[in-house]
């Protein structure tokens, strides 16, 4: 059985044509013509064809069941207005914080990528086209044309790993008398602290599950170690409602219970885990700053109340939220959980946001021999402001924004204006696909430093190199270029995607949500476990304190 062998697929709804998704990039250099690449011969692992995404069959467990979060029948929105970001000149701070400039700050390396103009890779757009080949295929391995049946990238479906909707079932164990709005609440509460663990869990870690002893790994298994310490109540205070998250219970979470909770241990240790913690506990202190959004008792589920009052929110026959007001209950609601480290402008933190060299970069002051990103953030040096050398991701948060908007437009009928200002989401899976596939070449100078960095975390660690690879910390300019470019790649990707699927999506589109949960985020994660089967980890390697990945 090779890689993109057809396996049997449950029956799918069919959903009505998708809305295009217009996109700024566009490359004509692209082979149109077949691809190069082939399915690894004598590929037969068994574990890998029976992946499985909501809405998709898996022969070692039962079909996803058709939930309220299953991809369905969506109105057509009417053209609303949406808020503009901030004047870079004016509030530069606010202008890196907004969604918007994730992709238009990220065009800048990916034009100097089409050019081969990098400063850590080398690229070669000829291997663009096997990159396509491989997506389109693993999209057409799972899944029926034509294709209306993949749901939008979001946690829910980690949730669903091995075929089971543990969501589906949670919500039907809520009595009757918890309305609509709080078991929304409640899936906000769970998918936001979900989301917030779901950084890189590490190759020692793995979780077994308390519902059938079945063993998970990497963000599955974070999902489903979540979900129960969840049911549990652990971070909850409220006695009289487990099933929530709050203030109180995250407050005087430790680490040693989230460890618990984690089953992380000697042996079976989560990477980051102290990251993660204080993560939480952060999160609790900003759920009791914030009231304005998460209300007296400090519940992430209020910022329901606060993004239907807004005044943006439009209320007829269809509640219609534009996305940048879920953006800003994230991103202003949230600042006060990112570490302090983080790149900041006159105090405030732009959380992750980076300074890149790949960027335009402000004339050095002659008394300061090191790059500040911010050696003076009011003026200008040869017409560059400093603001210009950052490359903000906002990774976490945009993977909230799309797994969050899930609850809240299945059980509560929302709907979202304005999808389109999400990107692909800046990570090693959707990076390291165009590694692995040869788009992307790790430069000599930096393979070099990146396996010495390896080297020494090994030493640090204890661990065993079974698989080397470069590694790197979050803020080394490596991986801000990396990030970059992937941004604009997944854009350029999903364009190319549909051209080939042209035929079978028969007048429909596959917008970037639904192209990143069936074929880029799987796909890097597939071509990492042919091209590392031991470790299955990505090309490059990320020291991480668990709060960015």
């Amino acid at each position: 059985m090779g890689l993109f062998s057809r396996r049997e697929k449950a029956a799918k709804p069919v959903a009505e044509k998708q809305p295009s998704l217009s996109t700024s990039q566009s490359i004509s250099s692209l082979a149109s013509g077949s691809s190069s690449i082939k399915s690894p011969l004598g590929f037969t692992s068994s574990r890998m064809m029976n992946r499985t995404s909501a809405g998709t069959a898996s022969t070692n467990g039962p079909p996803t069941p058709i939930t309220p979060f299953s991809p369905g029948l969506h109105p057509t929105l009417p053209k609303i207005d949406l808020p503009r970001a901030p004047d870079p000149q004016l509030d530069p701070a606010g202008y890196l914080r907004s969604l918007g400039a994730v992709r238009e700050r990220s065009k800048i390396v990916t034009d100097k990528a089409l050019q081969d103009d990098l400063r850590h890779f080398d690229v070669d757009m000829t291997k663009f086209s096997d990159v396509v080949t491989f997506v389109a295929n693993i999209i057409k391995r799972d899944y029926d044309a034509p294709f209306t049946s993949i749901p939008p990238h979001g946690r829910h479906q980690h949730f669903a790993v091995g075929g089971r909707d543990r969501i589906a079932h949670l919500l039907s164990t809520f009595p009757e008398d918890v309305d609509n709005t709080e078991r929304c609440k409640r899936m906000i509460d769970l998918f936001l602290v979900s989301v917030l663990l779901d950084a890189g869990a590490g190759t020692r870690w793995s979780f077994k599950a308390a519902e059938n002893g079945r063993v998970y790994r990497r963000s599955e298994g974070i999902a489903v170690a979540s979900l129960e310490m969840f049911k549990a109540g652990l971070f909850s205070g409220n006695k009289s409602n487990k099933f929530q998250v709050d203030k109180e219970g995250l407050q005087k979470l430790t680490v040693e219970q989230l460890a618990q909770g984690l089953q992380s241990k000697p042996g079976n240790e989560m990477a980051g885990l102290e990251g993660r913690a204080q993560l939480l506990i952060r999160l609790g202190k900003a759920l009791e700053e914030k009231k304005e959004f998460f209300g007296e008792d400090g519940r992430p589920g209020n910022m329901l109340d606060h993004i239907l009052s807004h005044p943006s929110t439009q209320a007829s026959s269809v509640i219609i939220v534009p996305v940048p007001v879920l953006w800003n209950v994230l991103m202003n609601g949230l600042s006060p959980i990112w570490p302090p480290s983080r790149t900041a402008i006159n105090g405030v933190s732009l959380g992750d946001a980076w300074p890149c060299s790949s960027m335009p970069q402000p004339a050095q002051s002659p008394s300061s021999p090191t790059f500040s990103p911010f050696p003076n953030t009011t003026g200008q040096s040869n017409g560059i402001a400093p603001w210009e050398s950052i490359l903000p991701f906002h990774k976490l948060t945009q993977w909230l924004t799309y797994s969050l908007m899930q609850p809240m437009q299945s059980i509560m009928k929302i709907q979202f204006a304005g999808q389109d200002l999400l990107t692909g989401l800046p990570e090693y899976r959707n990076g390291g696909l165009f590694i692995d596939l040869g788009v992307l070449t790790l430069k000599p100078d930096d393979q070099e430093r990146g396996l010495q960095h390896y080297s020494e975390y090994c030493r640090r660690t204890g661990s065993n190199g079974i698989e080397v690879a470069p590694m790197f910390k979050p803020d080394d300019d490596v991986i801000v270029e990396w990030r970059g470019v992937t941004v604009g790649f997944l854009d350029i990707l999903c364009t190319q995607v549909n051209k080939t699927l042209q035929k079978e999506l028969a007048g429909n589109e596959l917008n970037l949500a639904q192209v990143l949960e069936a074929g880029s985020w799987k796909g890097g994660r597939e071509i990492a476990e042919v091209s590392r089967p031991n470790t299955k980890e990505p090309p490059i390697l990320i020291d991480s304190d668990g709060t960015v990945f």
